[in-house]
């Protein structure tokens, strides 16, 4: 899955594109042609796409995607000498992750403002993103999760190829928001994400999972690390949670004398961060104990 097209809820034009991101556009002429969705592979190109190739493309490469019905092309500068007989107007320029993120993230119609999301990072937190959005759903929360292990929406299993790209990001999104989520659950690592999937997504709750527990300035160090690989922010809106006192306790109410209560604890942690009520988190607590 690499395009945009079926969720998108905001549509531009090519001088529009051409302005906000310093682009060139050739012909010069062609500002007023809208497109209808981006795609990154030809196989995803549709009637309306903007094709946005992974890397370099070259003549026959833009000549398919005007086959399968691209009105436009967007190539890094380095194309420009090589691309000479194209049938569809061309944009060139050399984006940052940043501003493709953004882009990307507008097309789409901002989905992540509209979601709670949840991030767990690091590389071996695929029990405690199950945990977590089980939790979130005894909360009332309809919810969706990303994972290589897993994605799914509410109770629908997405077939995705891993690592994620931005693109792959803001469509599974749209796809969570169309469905009714409420939140999203996404397991921040490289089996599931490709550098910068994360641009301009807004991230709600981060926190490291218990593998990556340690010393307070390792741990934000390592958090810092994981932010700039995958392209989140810190600060702002965001927050970092951390297991605490009374989240290690609320767990061990929980859970029977002697079982694992850490990825519990770091959930309930989390959903604290997000504003949700202890007592609320203890009835979802008692539900959740019952229904087991």
């Amino acid at each position: 899955m690499s395009a945009l097209s079926e969720s998108i809820s905001r549509r531009m034009t090519l001088g529009q594109l051409k302005g906000r991101y310093g682009l060139t556009l050739i012909p010069s002429f062609a500002e007023p042609v809208t497109v209808t969705s981006l795609a990154n592979d030809l196989v995803s190109v549709r009637p309306g796409s903007l094709y946005v190739p992974d890397g370099e493309a070259d003549q026959g490469m833009v000549d398919e995607a005007e086959r399968r019905g691209a009105y436009a092309a967007l190539l890094p500068s380095t194309d420009r000498h090589k691309i000479r007989n194209a049938q569809i107007p061309l944009l060139f320029g050399n984006m940052l992750p940043s501003q493709m993120g953004q882009l990307l993230s507008t097309v789409a119609g901002d989905p992540s403002s509209s979601l709670a999301v949840f991030g767990l990072v690091g590389s071996d937190v695929y029990g405690g993103v199950d945990t977590l959005a089980e939790f979130l759903h005894v909360l009332g929360n309809p919810v969706g999760v990303i994972s290589a292990h897993g994605s799914y929406s509410l109770d629908r299993e997405l077939a995705l190829d891993y690592p994620l790209s931005m693109f792959d990001i803001q469509r599974c999104l749209s796809i969570y928001l169309e469905d009714g989520a409420a939140a999203v659950v996404i397991s921040v690592g490289e089996e599931t994400l490709q550098k910068d999937a994360l641009r301009s997504v807004d991230m709600d709750v981060v926190a490291l999972g218990e593998q990556e527990a340690s010393a307070s300035d390792l741990r934000r160090a390592r958090m810092l690390s994981h932010a700039r690989r995958f392209g989140f922010g810190l600060g702002g809106r965001t927050t970092v949670a951390r297991r605490t006192d009374d989240s290690d306790t609320l767990a061990r109410q929980s859970v029977l004398p002697g079982s694992p209560f850490e990825d519990l604890s770091l959930c309930i942690a989390m959903t604290m961060a997000a504003g949700v009520k202890r007592n609320n988190i203890r009835s979802a607590l008692r539900v959740s104990r019952e229904m087991s």
